[in-house]
């Protein structure tokens, strides 16, 4: 297979935005790399030791720096691991997981048990929610409780408004490197300008072969088996996981549903604002 990486310039191109934003967090943190039977996987190592750990998973064409700026709030409460997914534009290996089956769920078990975790708490965004409750119908013996923003796997949006606000944009940017196309794919994908976000996905567009196989949602019998406790958080201005839907589903599939909110005005991604509201409800909701 050869790297979805289009040249080795614009991977260290991305790679070098990648340390820029780990460095802007000015945190203290080690990096540990753990060989799972699916590629290398990069996991930067945070927060306070002798608190309860928790494991941090971003969205697609993200980046564990990227969850770290999310979950920053964080890090005087919990012993933080932030992973770098597989596949994605980061320090991970570059094997893509398939996401019908329990692929992604083995993957993070992997990890789970090489870092010799116990009573370990998911949090994760988007795609990153998609991996948490594969993660819980795999195994979640080893896992306290789950914390989801804006998942996928739970419902899909309208792929009309999907494929116009979302895909055409990003296709037009990636043939014409017009910037008008990429503001057009934040203006509706992003709660607030982020400068990053603009820099890094005009290089990740350019460079990366992005993976746009249609996300799949979990079954119902699936999800009626987990039993870890869940908290769901959604965006009522999602397009593409409805927050309205999404929260109607997920009350009527998952009996270990611990609570959910609904974020008004917020868009796919989040602001600063929601995000230190998450941070909050995670850190005064957690079994610690």
């Amino acid at each position: 297979m050869g790297s979805l990486f289009k040249s080795e310039q614009g991977k260290q191109e991305i790679l070098q935005l990648y340390d820029q934003k780990l460095e802007s967090l000015s945190i203290n943190f080690s990096y540990k790399i753990i060989h799972t039977s699916f590629g290398k996987t990069n996991i930067i190592v945070t927060g306070n030791p002798q608190k309860p750990p928790i494991i941090l998973i971003h969205g697609s064409n993200g980046n564990a720096p990227i969850a770290l700026e999310t979950y920053k709030d964080l890090l005087d409460s919990f012993s933080v691991y932030a992973v770098d997914v597989l596949a994605q534009p980061n320090k991970s290996s570059e094997t893509l997981l398939n996401m019908q089956d329990d692929s992604y769920g083995r993957w993070l078990h992997e990890i789970i048990n090489e870092l010799k975790l116990q009573n370990v708490i998911l949090a994760g965004f988007s795609f990153g929610g998609l991996i948490i409750l594969q993660t819980l119908i795999h195994n979640e013996q080893k896992i306290k409780e789950a914390f989801l923003t804006a998942p996928a796997y739970v419902v899909n949006g309208n792929p009309i408004k999907v494929l116009f606000r979302f895909f055409i944009p990003i296709k037009r940017y990636m043939k014409t490197k017009k910037k008008k196309y990429l503001e057009q794919f934040l203006a509706s994908a992003f709660t607030e300008k982020d400068d990053f976000a603009e820099r890094s996905l005009a290089l990740i567009f350019t460079h990366f072969s992005m993976d746009f196989t249609p996300l799949p949602v979990i079954k119902t019998a699936d999800a009626m088996k987990i039993r870890t406790p869940i908290t769901l958080i959604a965006a009522e201005n999602d397009i593409l996981f409805p927050g309205g839907k999404m929260i109607k589903r997920a009350k009527k599939i998952f009996p270990s549903l611990k609570s959910t909110v609904l974020l008004k005005d917020s868009k796919h991604v989040q602001g600063k604002e929601e995000n230190q509201r998450i941070a909050a409800i995670i850190k005064n909701n957690a079994q610690v």
